[in-house]
């Protein structure tokens, strides 16, 4: 088996593990302070923005926390904010807009950030970025609107072209942040949730060893499990320069149409919720495809009898979105190298796509 260490994105996915440990001991300390400061900034809803895998994380976190939420939450992806701003604004509504960004430098991250001092001056902000130097992490807002920046470890500001550990670290804060778990409790899950990921990357280097490369892949799953779908189905086609082509949906979406994406070259991906009422949904579909199209096609994966590979940890969804996702990114990171990528940048040598997104003008809605 190849040494796919040699990839820094590889490294990258090895490492979580271990930075969500020691980002966890540390954000704890600062949590009941951010929750204080959520509680009194005076919005009435709170927007989770970001670009392509930033604005997947709103999505995740909006079904992941909004039951337990005391603001409704909605995911406003950057790129829907900065190309038609007029949708979102409303009479009454003060929104707290947390902005996701790995690199905090992308154009429409500075894009939003023009867009509220405009059309939202008052909107209290949070910044989540992983580089200290970006524009989310030292801009400041043109009006007296109340920002918070919270910075993550430079390890997790990925310097391969997929996000792993970026992603992962940012929906575990905003999960600590937004959610309704204690500092103590946050901590305890952090730990449980590095042990189990030990575990799965092991499984997840055993499962490369099993599988060829298929000519399709799809990624399904429930509730925040289908929008970690979603990311697992962008890392794998993003890592493989296009060359395996991917869908995601809900476990029971997916037989609305979307499943005459498989044949018996695909390989389904289900994950399984720890939400017992909800797993069910999950294996019945696993169960169909494998009478339709055999049983090699699917893989199972979480903490239930019949996965593939199993995630010991009985933490809710939200919280287990991130153990799923390792083995897009493992599979991913050993698919591109097979295909002769250089998976740090698989784009290498055709300028269409770049690790930070380039290309976008900006309008000001004057020039619209």
């Amino acid at each position: 088996m190849a040494d796919l260490t040699k990839w820094a994105t590889m490294r990258e996915i090895q490492a979580q593990p271990q930075i969500w440990v020691s980002w966890g001991q540390e954000l704890s300390g600062s949590l009941n302070e951010l929750n204080k400061w959520v509680a009194n900034s005076g919005a009435t809803e709170i927007w989770f923005c970001g670009a392509g895998t930033s604005a997947y994380i709103g999505d995740l976190l909006c079904r992941a926390l909004d039951a337990t939420s005391v603001l409704p939450m909605r995911s406003v992806p950057s790129t829907d904010l900065v190309s038609a701003p007029h949708a979102f604004k409303r009479d009454g509504v003060i929104p707290l807009v947390v902005t996701f960004g790995r690199s905090g430098n992308s154009i429409e991250s500075v894009g939003t950030l023009d867009l509220l001092d405009t059309f939202f001056p008052e909107a209290p902000r949070m910044n989540i970025t992983c580089n200290r130097d970006s524009a989310l992490a030292t801009r400041r807002p043109a009006s007296n609107a109340n920002q918070r920046v919270i910075v993550l470890p430079d390890e997790c500001h990925d310097s391969g072209f997929a996000m792993t550990s970026s992603f992962t670290s940012m929906v575990l804060t905003a999960m600590a942040v937004f959610g309704p778990e204690t500092p103590e409790e946050f901590a305890a899950s952090m730990n449980e949730i590095s042990h189990a990921a030990e575990i799965v990357l092991a499984g997840a280097k055993q499962l490369t060893g099993k599988l060829t490369i298929p000519q399709r892949a799809v990624f399904v799953g429930s509730g925040p499990l289908a929008f970690v779908a979603r990311e697992s189905a962008l890392k794998v086609m993003e890592l493989a320069a296009g060359k395996i082509p991917t869908v995601w949906d809900s476990s029971l979406g997916f037989r609305h149409g979307p499943k005459s994406f498989v044949d018996d070259q695909t390989r389904v991906f289900v994950f399984l919720s720890n939400n017992l009422h909800t797993r069910r949904y999950d294996e019945d579909l696993a169960e169909e495809i494998k009478v339709q199209f055999g049983e090699e096609t699917v893989i199972a994966i979480g903490n239930s009898a019949m996965a593939d590979v199993h995630i010991p940890c009985k933490l809710e969804d939200g919280w287990m979105s991130v153990l799923h996702v390792l083995i897009a990114q493992w599979l991913g990171v050993a698919w591109s190298d097979k295909l002769d990528f250089n998976v740090d940048n698989p784009f290498e040598g055709q300028g269409t796509l770049t690790r930070v997104v380039s290309g976008v003008k900006l309008y000001t809605p004057e020039e619209a």
